[in-house]
């Protein structure tokens, strides 16, 4: 649930600090205080669109941030580790947007960590859920209404059964369909084939020739100069002279003098004795340098036609990766693939009739599987379709006939369907559900989306939410206005389903409506003032007196002793049903 809210410089207002309740909590106060745009400071923890005409005038960047639990949405913890944003020590994940004046660019951060807005949207959409009048979105948009309809009748886990098979059906077709085009061009592809084993056995490759060859061909072109400088420093460590010149001692001689003048050194004065150790250890590295440049200078055999072999080879190589693409590596492992390929291909008949079989064996179960899960949505959607029916009837609207459609289409590649034509499919199944709402009497069903008006949406939306909370995962459920085109007596009734749906969920909802706002566990106000020729924004809680003020200038403008005994009357009532 939502615990605090925190917005700064955002839209009119500039500082607003809310601590909200479990329950059902309403936000009430006169029009423009900015109840809505508390609503819209909570879509941008959802991941919504930002831009800098909701920075406060004169503010360089508006800040929300939102504390929410964790202990009400556990399904959200193992997002939150694969992005490294759980922390284990604190049940609590906090959300902050904040939106530049200067760029209108917005950063999202997710306990204190910086996240794309797309992880923002993940976590925030599990977090918060937000209905208004004229949202309609999800309620209005026909591929919405199969996963409604699947929440409600429990039937998540057996559509994910569909989809398991309905994946390894697709594997099988797409493993058929390349087996089929192979064999349309096999004798050629064959061919290809053997010509790139043969090439490459040939060749004789080997990972790394290429680079060994390389560094080769530098050495044997370089021959005269690496010999003459391996002999001149030969000459100087052992022969004490270079190209001719001799010096005064070899450096190994030199070296040897040396350790033995210090040796005699220490003997006389034992203070030089590390001066000795370091002679003698210069004298011998002296000696297995000159050990190490002998082996290398007798090693040193350039043959004279060496050069033309590494380009030979050399060219040899480029030409197969020429012909056949890649580097020494890659054609090495698709000389290996190509074994199996020729396999699969000589015997792809016997392939293709194997993976039919399987293709045959899936549809089956798929279509069994699949007629049963569209056969218990049936009967789902008409259980919803009658509780939809009476909970509109509870508001006001007992006219009202709704029906879910389950329909399918045919296609020739689809499912098999008892002495039907196959019918298409998808992971969801074989089904497309739509909803369909009669408002009035006598007129035919229709689609939900061309039919119904703003009033008739919002009070549906409610109906649908109070009937389907039971299995929505959102902690925190917002209801901007929802009751507005509800009268007095349809407004008892929206008050009790939004407080009923407290039973599962936290539930925040801005209302006008006094017989909605009596039924809140916790009621703030927000007003505004204006100072320094600005408008400020304020909130805060009422106790039950100034609740009583409140519904009374809900209901007359101007709180009086007759609206004051009908506000109280409106919270007695509302307490009575609570009470149950």
């Amino acid at each position: 649930m939502l615990i605090e809210l925190q917005i700064r410089d955002f839209a009119i207002i500039d500082r607003l600090h809310l601590r909200l309740e479990a329950g059902f909590n309403v936000l009430t106060g006169e029009t423009g205080a900015g109840k809505s745009i508390i609503i819209d400071a909570l879509g941008t923890l959802r991941g919504e669109r930002t831009d800098v005409s909701l920075v406060r005038a004169g503010c360089s960047r508006a800040r929300i941030e939102g504390i929410f639990s964790l202990d009400d949405c556990p399904h959200l913890i193992p997002v939150l580790q694969e992005y490294g944003l759980y922390d284990e020590d604190d049940g609590q994940v906090i959300l902050t947007r904040e939106i530049s004046a200067a760029s209108g660019r917005s950063v999202a951060r997710i306990n204190g960590r910086a996240v794309s807005t797309s992880v923002l949207r993940e976590v925030g959409t599990q977090l918060i859920d937000i209905h208004g009048q004229h949202e309609g979105l999800s309620l209005f948009n026909p591929r919405t209404h199969l996963e409604m309809l699947d929440r409600f009748g429990e039937l998540v886990a057996q559509r994910h059964q569909v989809a398991e098979v309905v994946t390894r059906l697709r594997r099988i077709r797409e493993e058929l369909a390349d087996l089929r085009r192979s064999e349309a061009r096999r004798q050629e592809r064959l061919e290809e084939l053997h010509f790139l084993i043969e090439d490459v056995a040939a060749a004789k490759l080997r990972p790394g020739e290429e680079e060994d060859l390389l560094r080769e061909r530098a050495v044997v072109q370089n021959a005269a100069r690496i010999t003459s400088l391996a002999n001149d420093a030969y000459s100087i460590l052992y022969e004490g002279r270079e190209g001719g010149r001799s010096p005064v001692r070899p450096v190994v001689a030199a070296t040897a003098q040396i350790a033995a003048a210090l040796d005699e050194l220490a003997r006389l004065d034992p203070s030089v004795a590390a001066l000795t150790s370091q002679a003698n250890d210069l004298h011998y590295q002296a000696e297995d340098l000159a050990a190490a440049l002998r082996s290398y200078r007798l090693s040193l055999d350039f043959e004279s036609d060496r050069i033309d072999q590494i380009e030979d080879r050399l060219t040899v190589l480029r030409d197969l990766q020429r012909k056949y693409g890649g580097d020494l590596v890659q054609l090495i492992e698709r000389a290996e693939r190509a074994e199996a390929e020729i396999e699969r291909l000589t015997h792809s008949s016997e392939h293709i009739a194997e993976l039919e079989q399987q293709e045959a064996r899936q549809l089956t179960q798929l279509g069994r599987l699949a007629r049963d899960l569209s056969t218990r949505r049936r009967t789902v959607g008409d259980q919803l379709a009658a509780q939809i029916e009476g909970a509109m009837g509870d508001l006001a609207m007992p006219n009202v006939r709704f029906a879910v459609r389950v329909a399918q289409s045919d296609d020739p590649h689809g499912v098999p369907m008892p002495n039907a034509t196959p019918v298409a499919f998808d992971k969801t199944g074989i089904d497309q559900v739509e909803f369909l709402i009669s408002p009035n009497p006598g007129e035919p069903l229709k689609p939900l989306a061309r039919i119904a008006s703003g009033g008739e949406s919002a009070r549906l939306l409610l109906a649908l939410k109070s009937i389907l909370s039971r299995v929505d995962e959102v902690p925190t459920l917002i209801f901007d206005e929802i009751d507005v085109g509800v009268g007095g007596r349809a407004g008892q009734v929206v008050g009790q389903k939004l407080w009923a749906i407290t039973e599962k969920h936290q539930v925040i909802c801005i209302s006008h409506l006094p017989q909605v706002a009596a039924f809140a566990d916790t009621h703030y106000h927000i007003s505004k003032a204006f100072r320094d020729d600005r408008t400020h924004t304020a909130v805060r809680m009422l106790d039950m007196q100034e609740r009583v003020e409140e519904l009374a200038a809900m209901l007359d403008g101007a709180p009086s002793a007759h609206s004051r005994a009908n506000a109280h009357e409106i919270l007695e009532r509302a307490e009575r049903w609570k009470r149950g």
